[in-house]
């Protein structure tokens, strides 16, 4: 994840004097933890999104090369050679679409995990940010220690574009 380039604290934290309802510090904490606990759920949401995103996808993918092998097993030949240029423009768009979908959903949790970070450091510990990410994964700056699965998945839709490049080209120039 990188950095952003705003100092979020600035933003992030509002002056709340103790007269604005809070009788107490620990009120003011225990209202900070539940903040923070919120917004951990948040992010774990959006990966959530991700995975039902990436799962789609992948059918969708596999129903297409299930669909073409069991058409080409049955004997079916493209009597039209333009008849290819369709359904491969609809599934290099699909691939184009889940690849800005893996790195939007990447910004929007790199983000929320960044301020996810900020919270912690009103909190006793830092759990997710100093000890997990900055230092134990190096922020995934080092393949040796961590390779981030966005980084990874996000070269999926790619394979497949690939692969469907090649066999459109296969089927052209074998008919």
């Amino acid at each position: 994840m990188t950095t952003p380039t705003t100092d979020i604290s600035k933003v992030l934290w509002n002056d709340i004097p103790p007269q604005n309802g809070y009788g107490s510090e620990q009120q003011y904490r225990d209202h900070v933890l539940e903040q923070y606990k919120m917004y951990v759920e948040m992010a774990d949401r959006i990966s959530s999104r991700r995975d039902i995103a990436n799962t789609f996808f992948l059918t969708l993918n596999g129903l297409a090369l299930a669909s073409a092998g069991g058409l080409i097993e049955k004997g079916h030949s493209l009597s039209q050679k333009w008849a290819l240029i369709f359904p491969l423009l609809v599934l290099w768009l699909g691939c184009f679409f889940w690849n800005r979908l893996i790195n939007s959903f990447r910004q929007l949790n790199g983000v929320k995990f960044y301020v996810v970070g900020e919270l912690e450091a009103r909190l006793p510990a830092s759990p997710y940010r100093k000890a997990e990410w900055e230092t134990l994964l190096k922020e995934g700056k080092d393949r040796r220690v961590y390779w981030p699965l966005t980084h990874v998945e996000s070269k999926i839709p790619l394979i497949f574009a690939v692969a469907y490049l090649f066999a459109a080209v296969s089927l052209w120039c074998s008919g």
